[in-house]
């Protein structure tokens, strides 16, 4: 029995950054705005735990033992990727899967994000996922070019 999955359950998204500095440093910004330098969607502040080893944790820590799990490490190397699972900022029934890979180049290095998601996403939320990336991505150009 075949049947397709609904598009509407369906979120591909892709996004590329050139960034003019070493694989290295960029791999080090990625790893800090995805931790102690993570915005949300009006550049507020929400510092997260990366725990940087595989089946490592992702997660907003609050006091009192409360938190939120957004994921899980399924790969990690150092300075070229790193892919994380879960939930990530969606209390709905979803799976998530997100890699980062860098690549040197020439002029410094190419950061490629692939974002897919299987699941009820609300309209008001696929809307805003790409920004929220393309944000960060920035946010990591701009640090470490100017």
């Amino acid at each position: 029995m075949n049947q397709s999955i609904p598009s509407n359950m369906i979120l591909n998204i892709n996004q590329e950054i050139s960034i003019e500095a070493a694989p290295d440093d960029v791999y080090r910004g990625l790893i800090d705005h995805l931790t102690k330098l993570h915005a949300g969607p009006e550049n507020e502040p929400i510092p997260m735990v990366l725990e940087e080893w595989p089946g490592g944790r992702w997660f907003r820590e609050f006091e009192g033992g409360a938190g939120h799990l957004w994921g899980f490490v399924q790969a990690i190397k150092p300075p070229s990727l790193i892919e994380i699972y879960g939930p990530l900022f969606m209390s709905f029934a979803v799976a998530n899967n997100v890699q980062i890979r860098l690549e040197p180049t020439a002029n410094g290095t190419t950061v490629s994000l692939k974002h897919q998601v299987l699941g009820a996403v609300p309209d008001d939320y696929r809307e805003g996922i790409g920004l929220g990336w393309s944000g960060m991505l920035d946010r990591i150009k701009t640090g470490l070019e100017d």
